[in-house]
């Protein structure tokens, strides 16, 4: 069977009685997530969705995630999960561009009324057909007159399913990109890339169902990152999805401790978050560094400031990876267990290419080797992604001759380990000279009064653009924008250091834990 739910089925035949999934108190076993997601195939069958068919699913992380995840793809499915932060018209438009069927939506809180704004979206919408409220109370009325909850739904289905074969390259999950250029597109992700980039976790990580790990899942699974490396490889492994459905520094901290946990992953806001709960945390570090085995970072750049200082007080290496959901997501991850290359996003893992090419987007030439080398990493092997759904004009801009166009710009060393520079649309000409956001932001953390950085290129009369800098400052220091734009003169060429800084308490941050440079002004 090639269906990406065997990773899960896999489990349960040899572990049916494992702790599959935490959330408080709840505690699923494999035996029993499994029944569940049988139930919601059964009921996606019964209200006429076929195998092929998109199912979109808007839920935090919580075991409704993982349930439904899987039952779409027991019934031959191909799941669409959606950002829990979307509104009505922008859930519309993802269920009309992937010509979604079904639509589960959990039901929110106050804050954040998914459910309600689930249903706007779906109300706008010709192709989709069934709405499914998922409620906290699975027992629970529909907030939404009119509607049927996931929970009842399930009570009258059978916990037994016939998992539908699938072939290898069918589509089991769209992802969509976060639209910063353009709409949002769904990159196509086969069986086959999802099931593949799971098990490569035993390369990289060591995970072993001899030897499960229990995972701290703040990632949103809505997103590659925490749906592959801890939703997927976690069950295929036989772990223990320990969820947080929203990340908060110290409730994490608490949890790691009170849980075991052996596998963390993370954005580098979310290490940075962890750092800062220390100082206000009576948490004993030592127990801590005793159970976790693996520390994973990815989702954007890690800076150095923030890897050392984790080792210094965690006692444990920071592997740093890199990918993209066209990836599915990983392309390279630093090795486990060789010495740790700071601000390295690695080598490729197994069965992947990466080489550096011409960025100019009419341009498709490799650049020569050379440590010095910048240029845009592409990216060759199982995990690309089959294309942009319903786009093949963009794909084709893409994917060339098998090798994805990430957008990225990098640079490799002699012994084949890959670093970031930046993103190319984040790359600042100032006067003619090309200058790369992330090496000014790793100088300004060196500051010991710095605590984040985050660095932009504004309008600018006769540079064409300056350099902005927005930082987060330590508590009880004196440090001034004037002071750090004095100090950052010194410590980078004149073309490089920022002339504008600006002191803030925080920053805009995706849901995903990513800084939101384009609402910096």
């Amino acid at each position: 069977m090639t269906n990406l739910s065997a990773l899960l089925e896999d489990t349960v035949a040899q572990h049916p009685d494992r702790t599959a999934i935490v959330l408080g108190e709840t505690r699923l076993s494999y035996a029993e997530l499994d029944g569940a997601a049988n139930k919601v195939a059964n009921l996606l069958v019964s209200r006429g969705v076929q195998p092929g068919d998109k199912v979109a699913l808007t839920c935090p992380n919580i075991p409704f995630f993982s349930i439904v995840y899987y039952g779409i793809l027991k019934a031959g499915g191909t799941v669409v999960p959606l950002n829990v932060l979307l509104r009505g018209k922008e859930i519309a438009y993802h269920l009309d561009d992937s010509d979604a069927k079904a639509y589960f939506c959990f039901q929110g809180t106050e804050d954040l009324p998914m459910a309600q704004a689930g249903h706007d979206g779906f109300s706008q919408t010709d192709g989709c057909e069934h709405f499914f409220v998922i409620t906290a109370d699975p027992a629970a009325e529909s907030p939404i007159e009119g509607t049927e909850t996931l929970g009842r739904s399930m009570a009258q289905q059978d916990a037994s399913f016939a998992t539908v074969d699938v072939d290898d390259d069918d589509t089991a999950v769209i992802l969509y990109t976060s639209g910063t250029t353009g709409k949002p597109k769904g990159a196509e992700l086969r069986h086959r890339n999802m099931r593949d980039n799971a098990l490569a976790g035993e390369g990289i990580f060591g995970a072993s169902a001899e030897r499960p790990d229990t995972y701290l899942c703040v990632l949103p699974l809505f997103h590659s990152f925490g749906q592959t490396v801890i939703q997927n490889a976690g069950f295929a492994f036989g772990g223990t999805v320990v969820m947080l459905p929203r990340f908060e520094a110290k409730a994490a901290l608490q949890l790691m401790l009170n849980e075991g946990v052996t596998f963390f992953a993370g954005v580098p806001t979310m290490y940075w978050g962890l750092l800062g709960a220390l100082d206000e945390s009576p948490v004993d570090v030592s127990s801590l560094a005793d159970n976790l085995r693996v520390a994973a970072a990815g989702g954007a750049a890690l800076p150095r400031e923030v890897h050392k200082d984790f080792q210094a007080k965690f006692g444990v290496t920071i592997l740093e990876g890199y990918g993209l959901s066209e990836t599915s997501p990983v392309a390279s991850f630093s090795p486990k267990g060789e010495d740790p290359r700071v601000g390295s996003i690695g080598r490729p893992i197994d069965g992947v290419e990466m080489k550096l090419i011409d960025p100019d987007p009419g341009k498709r030439e490799d650049l020569p080797e050379g440590e010095d080398t910048v240029g845009e990493i592409a990216i060759k092997g199982h995990n690309v992604m089959k294309g942009y759904y319903g786009r093949p004009e963009a794909t084709d801009e893409a994917i060339v001759d098998g090798w994805f166009r990430s957008g990225d710009l990098g640079r490799k060393d002699a012994d084949g380990w890959y670093y970031i520079v930046d993103r190319s649309k984040d790359m600042i000409i100032r006067g003619g000279f090309n200058v790369y956001p992330r090496e000014i932001e790793e100088v300004l953390m060196s500051h010991p009064a710095v605590s984040l950085a985050a660095v932009i290129g504004v309008p600018h009369e006769s540079h064409g653009e300056e350099i902005k800098a927005f930082v987060i400052l330590n508590k009880d220091t004196d440090e001034t924008p004037d002071s750090l734009k004095a100090w950052a003169k010194e410590e980078m060429a004149g073309y490089k250091y920022p002339r504008i800084v600006e002191v803030v308490d925080e920053f805009p941050m995706t849901s995903t834990g990513k800084i939101l440079k384009r609402e910096l002004s």
